[in-house]
């Protein structure tokens, strides 16, 4: 009987220490187990669910019926002169964009940094654009640089300017493109920015106010350099968006099933192509071809930023 006591008491150790190594063991993977389980559904199977349909023949009314063309789709895709013009267009205005956004997003919260009168109402009214529907947007500044009765040619004809058709142009196009995404977006990096600076410290600014530091100085010798990640995210995410640019010079276009881009595909972007080659021309074999070299593109983007960020730094 005292050895039945004794035995019971040790398998029940055991036991807990057994449930205790799990738990430290397999805890953390079974918190980390839902995203990876969402990545795997709705990122990695698309991903390369599309890289298998892109090396087939594949229709829109028939997609259960694939013909193996091997890269077949990616050496048209190479001698296409719409890829490249697409190519051109999504890269100038993706410039065109980026650059004054994050620049005017850096002075904005640069100014809203500082200690002023409603300054709650400034941070709403910098996000307001970003929460607008792109569509809404999209269709007011269509309206603004509409040829004959648009505001915008209606300002620029009391400087005595003659109407621009900023549709059937290559770049009033892709200028008036970019004056969207500039609007929708500043707001927003704005506001990310201001959080960065607000994280720094305030006697960094103190200490180079005392050494005789002006606030331009003070600007770019503390602020920028202390919101250096934020601006690399920025500029990362800045240039998803741009590849990926589609609502606006759609809905600028005033197209859906017909022409895209242009009537001489002035202002078509990769986005543009792929709704083309899929929804227009059927053949989704070619628009899963085009999302890979976007895909593609946007990881040299990637190994280009990381070559020139460890570049400048050592030089730094």
């Amino acid at each position: 009987m005292a050895s039945s006591t004794s035995v019971a008491p040790g398998r029940g150790q055991r036991w807990r220490n057994l449930l205790h190594r799990l738990d430290l063991g397999a805890a953390p993977y079974a918190f980390i187990t839902p995203f990876f389980v969402i990545f795997a559904a709705f990122s990695a199977y698309p991903l390369i669910y599309t890289l298998w349909v892109s090396l087939h023949r594949v229709e829109l009314a028939t997609q259960d019926q694939m013909d193996w063309l091997a890269l077949d789709n990616y050496t048209a895709l190479w001698q296409d002169d719409r890829f490249w013009n697409a190519l051109a267009n999504t890269i100038t205005i993706g410039v065109l964009s980026t650059v004054p956004q994050l620049l005017m997003a850096l002075g904005l919260a640069h100014l809203l940094n500082y200690r002023l009168r409603g300054s709650a109402f400034f941070r709403v009214a910098a996000l307001a654009p970003y929460a607008t529907s792109v569509g809404a947007a999209a269709l007011v500044f269509t309206m603004l640089f509409e040829r004959d009765f648009g505001m915008i040619n209606w300002g620029l004809s009391l400087f005595g300017f003659d109407h621009i058709d900023w549709e059937s142009q290559k770049w009033p196009a892709q200028f008036a493109i970019s004056s969207m995404v500039i609007w929708r977006w500043t707001g927003y990096n704005a506001l990310l920015y201001l959080a960065a600076m607000q994280a720094i410290p305030r006697d960094r600014y103190e200490a180079a106010a005392i050494d005789g530091a002006s606030r331009w100085q003070q600007f770019t010798k503390v602020t920028v350099p202390g919101i250096r990640p934020t601006i690399v995210f920025t500029i990362v995410l800045s240039t998803i968006g741009a590849t990926q640019l589609f609502g606006e010079p759609l809905i600028f276009g005033q197209g859906v099933n017909g022409i895209t881009g242009g009537a001489e595909n002035q202002y078509q972007t990769l986005g543009l192509l792929l709704y083309e080659e899929g929804w227009r021309n059927y053949q989704m074999g070619r628009a899963a071809t085009v999302a890979w070299a976007m895909f593609l593109l946007l990881i040299l983007l990637f190994v280009l930023h990381r070559v020139l960020w460890r570049v400048l730094s050592r030089r730094a």
